[in-house]
């Protein structure tokens, strides 16, 4: 102990004892470094994976689940990794959900099977498909198919209305055109019949527009005109009747005389 407080008591001897303590803290730092780097390595590196942000039913598309945002994109360590955990959502093309998939849960290959020809699977929310019947005089059936866009217009003998909304006594049904939705995707189109002059053709709407189609297709007449594949573009829609094709009469006059708001 003496000769230690006489070591400590010299400028030779604190700076020694300084030394070894720089020593040993160093040695302390490298120790500590290396369990680290261990307990990293045995993490494993940084990976990417899809985690459901919400509840996905079973029966979701992959192209639904990826449009519609219900995933996000979330960095863990690899030993957190689920078995066949999916890290690209192009990884979801051509699939639909197995069972439900709940929030927080790692989206993985056993969470999906391969897709079939289902079509409520690739449709959210308000979307309906709705199956219509068509000849080739109001749709070009030869060149339609399943993915183009369509406008959809929509014929109807009209009774001009009163200011009370009831028919006018004695008033002649007249010819109305209208194109009534724009830019309407195609589902798919059935089996031809009647030698191909005939089928149904699949649109997907919204439950509305359903409606809208069923009511048209039921008590007036439809037409199909396939869009542009990318920048289509439309103008306004306008009533057609005999008197705007012919006559230069402008489409409001011939709304107002029929009981409509110009």
């Amino acid at each position: 102990m003496a000769y230690a407080h006489r070591l400590m008591s010299t400028r030779w001897g604190m700076t020694l004892v300084a030394g070894l303590a720089a020593v040993l803290a160093g040695v302390l730092v490298l120790v500590y470094v290396e369990k680290y780097r261990n307990s990293v390595k045995a993490q494993g590196a940084p990976v990417t994976v899809l985690v459901a942000r919400q509840t996905i039913p079973k029966g979701t598309s992959g192209a639904v689940i990826a449009t519609q945002g219900f995933y996000t994109v979330t960095t863990i360590r690899q030993s957190q990794l689920a078995n066949g955990a999916i890290s690209d959502a192009a990884d979801l093309r051509d699939k639909v959900t197995a069972h439900d998939i709940y929030p927080g849960a790692q989206l993985t290959s056993g969470d999906f099977v391969t897709s079939t020809t289902n079509v409520a699977s690739s449709l959210t929310d308000y979307e309906r498909a709705v199956s219509l019947p068509f000849d080739s005089a109001h749709a070009d059936l030869n060149d339609l198919q399943a993915g183009d866009h369509v406008d959809v217009y929509a014929g109807f003998n009209v009774i001009p209305l009163g200011r009370d909304g009831t028919p006018i006594s004695g008033a002649q049904p007249r010819a109305v055109m209208r194109m009534i939705m724009p830019n309407i995707p195609v589902l798919d189109i059935s089996k031809k019949t009647n030698g191909g002059s005939s089928a149904n053709v699949g649109l997907k709407v919204t439950d509305s527009q359903a409606a809208d189609l069923a009511f048209a297709s039921d008590n007036g007449k439809l037409w199909l005109a396939i869009r542009p594949a990318s920048g289509a573009k439309a103008a306004p829609p306008k009533i057609v009747t005999i008197e705007t094709l012919l006559l230069g009469v402008p489409p409001v006059t011939i709304l107002q005389s029929l009981g409509g708001r110009g």
